[in-house]
């Protein structure tokens, strides 16, 4: 129906050619009627047309150094060969074709430019235009031509999706809704594989980062098969969290990975992170609270034959960091092997930094005395701030309680909307985040004095002078604190 259907109607002699030159340019040959306008049900047939097209009669002998030359004004439209018959009687010479050109760069000879004049004139091909006439179909059409046809005139035109394995995932506005079933069919049709074209009907879930969807055309088989960076996964789309515009951020902090290294993956999700790392010959510790993310993600281990390097939990963020990877973390950090914590939940990441103010409790002694030993945090987050960088640094900063200022870099991950910015902090944890302060038992008795002792420097206390510095250690277990002490201190300007 397409190139079948592209026959010559009528050509030309080169004395007749191109009289109407503004109608052979005009972009709305390439428009399908307006009768479309308004369409909600997809009627193919509506969309055929007769159009003018510019020609040129090529010899045989030359045919394929001139296409070559002239690709870039050549006629591009799917479905149609660029090269046809050129209309001669049967019974003909059959020495020569017609190559179609694109209307938009040529309507007549002055329009080719100095390298086409050129080649036309190496190679004995006369720059007379011909007058070729064609059927054009729905289904030489692009998915954008035909809802621009359709879509009221003025309005957006989204014909842009995601692609996830069988899977277009549209996110579509309140003015495209009347046409969704229309426009799911459109791009069906328009890519070849794509088998269902679903819409998201509302805001990703923060809590298990999926989002209520609608079938606009095709099956509903949600069970996907991608594959990313040279790994395959297996899910169900609709019930988890995946995003193919995040492969390039995948791949970039895997390369930062070695053999030996040991990832604690937070919010893994089905495994974009945690399956590349055990691939990589790292040690995987991978935790995602949403259960059907956690099903996926042991599939996929399983289908990618790493299920011996990765360790999976079904918890929250905080309850992973304060339970399994705080009792692994000591003897991680003491190994070989880098620790990197890869936080990939840009909604509320940064929030989650806070568990590890102190989760190791009082340093030990010896054993974690060099700065290298501390992990290596990849951090994700959101930000609509004129400056996103540093908004990531302070909003880091305030999770931690301590200044990453020269101790970090962040890097921009992509756009998400307008003013929307997906960011990821890059930082070694401090130190003096990780563990509490600890001291002997010697200097602990020096710097926090009894109860009697504190109820001895009350009076003195007291009159500390506003601006001063005045600190209270209580020690408890001791005698109890007078209550007229407590109110006098508090009473203190410098308190």
């Amino acid at each position: 129906k397409s190139a079948s259907l592209c026959f010559p109607q009528r050509i030309l002699e080169p004395s007749t050619v191109f009289r109407e030159h503004s109608a052979m340019a005009d972009p709305g040959l390439y428009r399908p009627p307006p009768a479309v306008r308004g369409m909600t049900v997809l009627d193919r047939e509506a969309f055929t047309q007769m159009i003018h097209v510019p020609a040129l009669r090529v010899p045989t002998t030359v045919l394929n150094k001139v296409v070559k030359s002239l690709k870039k004004i050549a006629l591009q439209r799917p479905g149609i060969k660029r090269v046809v018959d050129d209309g001669q009687p049967v019974g003909g010479s059959g020495q020569h074709r017609l190559l179609l050109l694109d209307p938009h760069c040529v309507a007549s000879a002055e329009s080719f430019g100095h390298e086409e004049t050129a080649a036309l004139t190496a190679f004995g091909v006369s720059p007379e235009l011909h007058r070729y006439e064609l059927q054009l179909t729905y289904e030489n059409l692009k998915s954008e031509e035909v809802l621009r046809a359709v879509l009221p005139e003025g309005q957006d035109v989204t014909s842009g999706f995601s692609r996830v394995g069988h899977i277009a995932h549209m996110n579509l506005r309140d003015h495209q809704l009347p046409y969704k079933s229309l426009i799911g069919q459109v791009i069906m049709d328009k890519n070849p594989g794509v088998t269902c074209v679903v819409n998201k009907t509302n805001t990703i879930d923060s809590t298990y980062r999926n989002f209520q969807m609608e079938v606009l055309a095709g099956e509903s088989n949600m069970v996907a098969k991608v594959r990313e960076n040279g790994v395959l996964y297996e899910f169900d789309f609709s019930r988890v969290y995946w995003n193919p515009r995040l492969s390039t951020e995948h791949e970039r902090v895997v390369s930062l990975l070695r053999c030996g290294d040991i990832v604690l993956d937070v919010f893994a999700g089905v495994g974009p992170f945690a399956i590349p790392a055990a691939r990589r010959g790292c040690v995987v510790l991978a935790n995602d609270l949403n259960p059907e993310a956690h099903r996926w993600l042991q599939h996929n281990a399983r289908l990618n034959k790493v299920d011996a390097a990765i360790t999976t939990f079904n918890l929250d963020g905080r309850e992973f960091l304060r339970g399994p990877a705080r009792e692994r973390l000591p003897g991680l950090m003491r190994g070989p092997g880098a620790v990197h914590v890869v936080m990939n939940l840009p909604a509320l990441a940064l929030d989650f930094l806070d568990t590890f103010r102190g989760l190791l409790g009082p340093e030990p002694d010896q054993g974690l005395s060099c700065e290298a030993t501390m992990p290596q945090v990849h951090c994700y987050g959101f930000s609509k701030e004129d400056d996103p960088q540093q908004d990531m640094v302070q909003r880091a900063e305030a999770s931690l309680g301590v200044s990453l200022q020269g101790r970090c870099s962040v890097h921009m991950v992509r756009n998400v909307a307008p003013n929307k910015e997906m960011m990821c902090v890059n930082f070694r944890m401090p130190r003096e985040v990780l563990y509490t302060i600890s001291s002997s038992k010697e200097d602990e008795e020096k710097k926090i004095p009894t109860a009697e002792v504190f109820l001895q420097l009350s009076e003195e206390a007291c009159s500390v002078e506003e601006g001063e510095v005045g600190v209270c250690y209580v020690n408890e277990g001791k005698s109890p604190l007078k209550a007229s002490c407590i109110a006098r201190w508090q009473a203190s300007p410098a308190v």
